[in-house]
């Protein structure tokens, strides 16, 4: 490999789904400030929305998460179209 061009922070971070509170440990160069503890070691934090154990197409189950009341706001502003 040629030297200097790979990143220097290459090591294990820890990624948790934010849906379903899974964490999973993997390496990266993701920045990240924030750090978890898990079995008594600590590591650099990444928080994810979505990941393969909460995306319908991994589990097989289609779940609808609506935070913001974006459907509600869709089914309104479009009302006025439904015959």
């Amino acid at each position: 490999m040629r030297k200097g061009i790979h990143p220097e922070n290459y090591r294990i971070v820890a990624f948790k789904d934010m849906s379903n509170d899974d964490v999973f440990l993997t390496k990266s160069t993701a920045d990240t400030n924030e750090t978890l503890e898990v079995d008594g070691v600590e590591y650099p934090l990444v928080k994810m929305e979505i990941s393969r154990t909460s995306h319908p197409f991994y589990t097989g189950k289609s779940k609808l998460v609506d935070t913001a009341g974006r459907i509600d706001k869709f089914k309104t502003k479009y009302a006025k179209f439904k015959k």
